[in-house]
């Protein structure tokens, strides 16, 4: 009987090990091409993403201004997400640091939950400082959460480009898939209000470098433009992580485009 109980321990402890070792990958980009939505298994650290975003317990009103240039050049079906690419011209300014706008890309569900609503899709903004001499590259990503509602003009840019073939790209332009007819249906009043925390990458190896900023703002699309997303990259949502002591602050954000 001990041999047995020895032998189910040693087992078990090798299934642990390949779990956390399964969970690192070799790129430190937001989103990888390991498939790994899941719940991190191992201790990745203190400040892990997403979380439940509860508006009642936030601290303060910071004020921040956004500036972004963005130029989109490709949509893509990552197999595990769909993604808007962004040529290198593509920049955004937050305060004195520069960033790299790369990419675009959705969840569904929503990875973020607000007072513990969990919204049927979620797109986030992937932005890379620039001249970043730290051994691990720093973010800014700008979260969006969609509820079912009516059809987004946006999303009609590019949902029909989508490839059906994984790791299929096909090439768009600006005049095709323009970030500003996303933005540009709201009032420049309310789309400054934000939530803001520090965190993670929600997929490997889960790097604890990024500057969150979520929309307060739920943005709307239809029930069949939502299943559309679903269908291609399936449920894709990392399940939401513990505080730990961190805090989040309410942001006023003032963005300007071109």
């Amino acid at each position: 009987m001990k041999f047995i109980l020895a032998k189910i321990c040693v087992i078990y402890l090798t299934f642990i090990s390949i779990s956390c070792t399964n969970t690192k990958t070799k790129d430190d980009s937001h989103h990888s091409d390991a498939i790994a939505y899941t719940e991190a298994e191992c201790d990745f650290g203190d400040i892990q993403s997403p979380i439940n975003i509860l508006s009642q317990r936030t601290k303060g009103i910071i004020k921040s201004r956004i500036n972004i240039e963005a130029h989109c050049n490709a949509v893509e079906n990552k197999g595990h997400t769909v993604q808007i690419d962004f040529d290198s011209t593509s920049k955004l300014t937050f305060g004195d640091d520069r960033y790299s706008f790369k990419q675009l890309h959705f969840h569904t569900p929503s990875e973020h939950q607000i007072d513990g609503i969990t919204y049927p899709m979620e797109m986030h903004m992937v932005n890379v400082l620039d001249n970043d001499e730290s051994d691990k590259p720093h973010f800014l990503v700008i979260g969006v959460l969609f509820k079912m509602g009516k059809e987004n003009a946006f999303l009609n840019e590019f949902l029909n480009k989508i490839p059906r073939d994984h790791e299929g790209l096909v090439k768009v332009n600006e005049a095709e898939v323009n970030l500003e007819d996303l933005f540009g249906s709201y009032d420049c009043e309310e789309m400054k209000h934000y939530f803001h925390y520090n965190g993670s990458l929600t997929t490997p190896p889960f790097t604890e470098t990024v500057s969150w900023h979520v929309n307060q703002v739920i943005f709307e699309a239809s029930e069949e433009q939502i299943k559309i997303m679903n269908k291609i990259e399936g449920n894709n949502a990392r399940h939401i992580q513990d505080l730990k002591g961190r805090y989040v602050e309410k942001e006023d954000l003032y963005v300007s485009s071109k």
